[in-house]
């Protein structure tokens, strides 16, 4: 074990002396985020990020309380920087809106949304005839823009709060009015009184901002207010890391073409202990690019990265996948050009299909599944879910992908190794 962590630690101090590799790990991947930042204006203040100023298609065929409370929590100060509302009379003129790109999502308020919950009294008649213990509430619908998921994500993330709420309020109501003894013989006014009174409080309490506090309070405006170099820094990051495991598996080519690798086979050395001390030394590598740059865009950028331990599984795992990548490169090549040059070409490749320059919500549906072979896919996703406030219990997915990847593929590896004898003296 000694041997391999030996190893490890020598390659590990050798490729942090080669001024171009280190050109290659870290100042071309912050360079190129900084260029991004100005790009997209993340250093003149405009947020960019498109998570503000989301236009939504409202219609409200209600027209009652509850479905005017739902119109005001979207005019809502609290609300003004994040979505844009727009009334419309009808349907087809908000999926209109969304044909044309001009909403990205569009929330139908029904006819009779508040009655279903603040109810009449042929309503309640109805219910205690029928034998039930709430009434069914209708549903509000919401029609998201397919080429703006996001969008349409927080849209529904404000209709979800207000429902909730709404239905927390409604089912406590519900069942302390049919609760009361005597209520089949009170009087219709009386129990018309008695209704309003109950559901007075669910009204209220869906009527005011405090409906949509959990999405706009301290912690949730950070969440709300992502930074662009939080999914700009780290997708840089990622693609370079390719170039670094790579870079790790044409060492072992190439000492065995130099020479190196038959004289430590020589030794009292195993090749399991030097294939395996090769492959911490990329893994160590690929860690310390990882850090470097994720720290650098802290440092320089105040980028928030949120939950510490969830960053560093996060970047364990992500190296651990693209390692994986990097020795499967080195089992199937034969001379350390070709490591080269399949190396380079696989890190632009899953630069762009893993969302390093686009964001792989604009892209195909048939373009984010290819995706998910990528670990920069999976990184980005964990990356940008602690920049929105996650913690290490959210990032369960996208770890479990990266950790299954670079089980498989080292997998793979090590039988083709073992079939080409590559650790042969």
């Amino acid at each position: 074990m000694l041997k391999l962590i030996l190893i490890g630690l020598k390659d590990l101090k050798l490729i942090f002396r080669d001024r171009a590799a280190l050109i290659l790990m870290l100042l071309a991947p912050f360079a190129l985020t900084l260029g991004l930042g100005f790009v997209t204006g993340r250093f003149s203040g405009n947020n960019g990020s498109g998570l503000s100023d989301i236009p939504v298609a409202i219609v409200n065929l209600d027209k009652g309380q509850l479905g005017n409370a739902l119109v005001e929590v979207f005019k809502s100060e609290d609300l003004s920087r994040l979505v844009i509302p727009t009334e419309v009379d009808s349907l087809e003129a908000a999926r209109r809106l969304i044909d044309e790109d001009q909403s990205a999502a569009a929330v139908i308020i029904p006819k009779g949304f508040t009655e279903s919950i603040i109810p009449t009294q042929s309503m309640l008649d109805q219910a205690r005839q029928d034998g039930a213990l709430v009434l069914e509430m209708v549903k509000i619908e919401i029609y998201a823009n397919p080429a703006r998921p996001t969008g349409a994500g927080v849209v529904k993330t404000i209709v979800d709060e207000f429902i909730s709420r709404v239905e927390a309020g409604r089912i406590n109501g519900m069942t302390s009015l049919l609760g009361i003894p005597g209520l089949e013989t009170m009087p219709t006014d009386q129990v018309e009184a008695l209704a309003k009174s109950m559901f007075e409080n669910a009204e209220e309490e869906t009527s005011s901002n405090e409906a949509i506090t959990l999405k706009t309070n301290a912690e949730g405006a950070e969440a709300v207010e992502f930074d662009p170099l939080a999914y700009m820094a780290p997708g840089m990051a990622l693609m370079f890391l390719m170039y670094t495991v790579s870079y790790g598996g044409r060492s072992i080519l190439a000492e065995r073409a130099q020479g190196t690798m038959p004289r430590l086979l020589v030794s009292p050395t195993t090749s399991a202990q030097i294939l395996g001390g090769k492959v911490l030394g990329i893994f160590l590598t690929g860690c310390a690019q990882m850090g470097i740059l994720i720290l650098a865009s802290a440092l320089f950028f105040q980028v928030k990265w949120g939950d510490p331990l969830g960053m560093l599984v996060l970047i364990a795992a992500a190296v651990f996948g693209a390692t994986g990548w990097g020795m499967l490169i080195t089992a199937l090549a034969r001379t350390p050009g070709q490591v080269a040059s399949i190396g380079s070409a696989l890190m632009l490749i899953f630069g762009i299909l893993g969302g390093s320059f686009i964001n792989l919500e604009q892209m195909p549906s048939y373009v984010r599944v290819i995706s998910s072979v990528t670990p920069n896919a999976w990184g980005l996703d964990g990356f940008t879910s602690l920049a929105l406030g996650g913690t290490l219990a959210d990032l369960g997915k996208p770890i479990l992908a990266l950790v299954l990847m670079g089980a498989l593929l080292f997998t793979v590896s090590t039988v083709i190794f073992s079939r080409t004898n590559l650790m042969k003296k």
